[in-house]
């Protein structure tokens, strides 16, 4: 398989998904129910299924406290400078963050680093990093959206993995991991299958939002300052901070090629299930994957191995 076979199937289905709702096979409000969907039953079903039997230990801590860094500094300039440079409200602005810094781990990231790295355990730590820091952080700005007066209520806080279907199908997925605890045969099985239904049904309905627009519709210049953070900034901060931290070159290699993945499609689905921002999203979504291919090609050939 090659570097362009990855994309195809992202770029297939989401042209499936936009064709569907131009000619009316899907209705109105299509884009939005296939949207909860995944948010509320197919992700916490797929994310529950792969950290329960994710080993916890033996993590690459430096290399992952690369990537981290490279989240955490592009995920903060990108929130913060969507305000001061787009005018974007407070609800926007995690959207923008995560657009501009959370990566397609999942459906992409798998068959990129099978290809380019050969290896999928450094992504593995990966999706555990944004699926248990950065997608609660992320919530919870989203959920203070939520709360007329924007306030960060405590109680309200302490049951937000309650509410929210992807924290708490994470949440038992890290329990039953660190207990080695069996999972049943019957849930594996029907969790499996509503998991699987999570990437195609997300790029489905991101297919069909581009029908529509929100009610602030993403800009060029937004899009390309989100995709120059995600596809360059993101890498050169990982490459940097990695040299500084005397990475081996294999572990440099594999933190600025996870670093450089594109946006993930989850930016879109929670931005929707919010009301925020879903414009920017969707797009957003489709200019990174569909550039990371040349970018990424880059890092593998200046970085890969020797």
């Amino acid at each position: 398989m090659n570097l362009v076979d990855a994309f195809i199937p992202i770029w297939a289905l989401t042209a499936v998904g936009y064709l569907a709702r131009r000619r009316g096979l899907l209705g109105e409000g299509a884009a939005m129910v296939l949207g909860r969907y995944v948010f509320h039953l197919a992700m916490p079903a797929a994310l529950f299924l792969t950290l329960s039997v994710t080993p916890l230990g033996s993590f690459d801590l430096r290399g992952l406290g690369v990537f981290g860094v490279s989240t955490a500094v592009v995920v903060g300039v990108g929130w913060f400078g969507a305000a001061r440079l787009f005018g974007r409200k407070a609800g926007e602005r995690p959207v923008w963050g995560m657009a501009a810094g959370y990566v397609n781990s999942a459906n992409l990231g798998i068959p990129i680093a099978q290809q380019v790295l050969h290896s999928v355990s450094f992504l593995v730590e990966v999706v555990l990093v944004q699926v248990l820091v950065v997608t609660p952080v992320i919530l919870t700005a989203l959920d203070r959206h939520t709360d007329a007066a924007g306030r960060i209520r405590l109680r309200r806080l302490a049951g937000l993995p309650f509410r929210n279907p992807v924290i708490l199908g994470s949440a038992f997925g890290v329990v039953w991991s660190a207990g080695h605890l069996p999972v049943p045969h019957v849930v594996s099985g029907t969790f499996g299958l509503l998991g699987a239904s999570a990437v195609p049904v997300a790029l489905i309905a991101l297919g069909a939002s581009l029908h529509s627009e929100d009610a602030r519709p993403a800009t060029a210049a937004e899009i390309g300052v989100i995709a120059g953070l995600k596809l360059v900034a993101q890498p050169v901060v990982a490459l940097l901070v990695g040299l500084l931290f005397h990475l081996t070159h294999a572990q440099l290699f594999a933190v600025v090629v996870c670093a450089g993945l594109p946006t993930a499609q989850n930016t879109f689905i929670f931005a929707q299930e919010y009301g925020v921002g879903e414009a920017l999203a969707n797009r957003a979504v489709i200019v990174s994957t569909t550039f990371s291919l040349g970018t990424l090609a880059v890092v593998a050939a200046l970085l890969g191995p020797r």
